[in-house]
């Protein structure tokens, strides 16, 4: 178990860590130089996460590894802190330690923890593992939309909303992309497909509303990747938009003769 002091130790390293950088934004600044207290942190740091990847390697079942990342992370916890803090303020280095709990946090499905991890490597371009072989966006994006594709409850609708705008502008293949796009067009079916007038947190359009941005994701999916496969989707959400009535329906949504193939 980590000691307080040692917690408190590595959120103030971790904080020194970023201020001992220039803005470097986008592109984050290079690791830690191992000549300083602080490089002598992160360095036996990145020795602990590597024991514990080396550790989960081990393990071969990908659900019995979950519950050992949460504790693992538990010991990393105060230096992200740091970290996040010190990007906060603008600063930041290249940090393995932080992406590899980025990547743990999507596996147990910490979604919070997960997305604040995603938004500073996102924002200061911090590199991905090279076992991944995809930028951090990229890799946001396509792993967590193929888990909501792969199980529907998996990925709760809003963090599908907050990784769309994580991404917002950066470059990464249009199939990735149009993952995410299909992700969501499923998950807006889902909604309108469980839509109770009389909800309090009912959309102003009513079931319409949903149906729509369904359509307009399912449409973007497909014109970021034709062999996407939502094809049927767009068909189905042309047809329902058309039964509730022009009165119910925003836009002309059956002239669409690229998304009617």
């Amino acid at each position: 178990m980590v000691s307080a002091f040692r917690r408190h130790q590595m959120r103030v390293r971790a904080l020194q860590s970023g201020a001992a950088q220039p803005d470097t934004a986008p592109a984050a600044a290079p690791e830690h130089a191992l000549d300083t207290p602080l490089g002598q942190e992160y360095a036996a740091l990145r020795v602990a996460l590597h024991d514990n990847l080396h550790s989960l390697s081990d393990i071969a079942s990908i659900e019995a590894r979950n519950p050992v990342k949460i504790e693992m992370a538990r010991t990393f916890a105060p230096w992200i802190e740091g970290v996040l803090q010190a990007g906060e303020e603008g600063q930041a280095a290249q940090d393995e330690i932080l992406v590899w709990n980025l990547i743990w946090a999507i596996d147990y499905r910490d979604w919070d923890y997960g997305l604040r991890l995603a938004a500073h490597a996102i924002r200061f371009n911090l590199a991905s593992p090279q076992r991944y072989n995809r930028t951090v966006a990229c890799f946001v994006a396509e792993d967590i939309a193929k888990l909501s594709l792969d199980q529907q409850e998996a990925v709760p609708h809003e963090v599908l909303c907050r990784v769309l705008a994580l991404i917002e502008g950066h470059d990464m293949p249009d199939p990735a992309k149009a993952k995410l796009h299909k992700a969501l067009a499923r998950s807006f079916m889902r909604r309108a497909d469980a839509f109770d007038p009389a909800a309090d947190n009912a959309p102003a359009g009513g079931k319409a509303a949903y149906l729509s941005e369904a359509l307009d994701h399912a449409r973007r999916a497909h014109q970021l990747d034709s062999s996407i496969g939502v094809r049927s989707d767009i068909r189905s959400l042309e047809k329902s938009l058309r039964k509730l009535g022009p009165e119910d329906a925003s836009g002309d949504v059956g002239d669409d003769d690229e998304a009617s193939e």
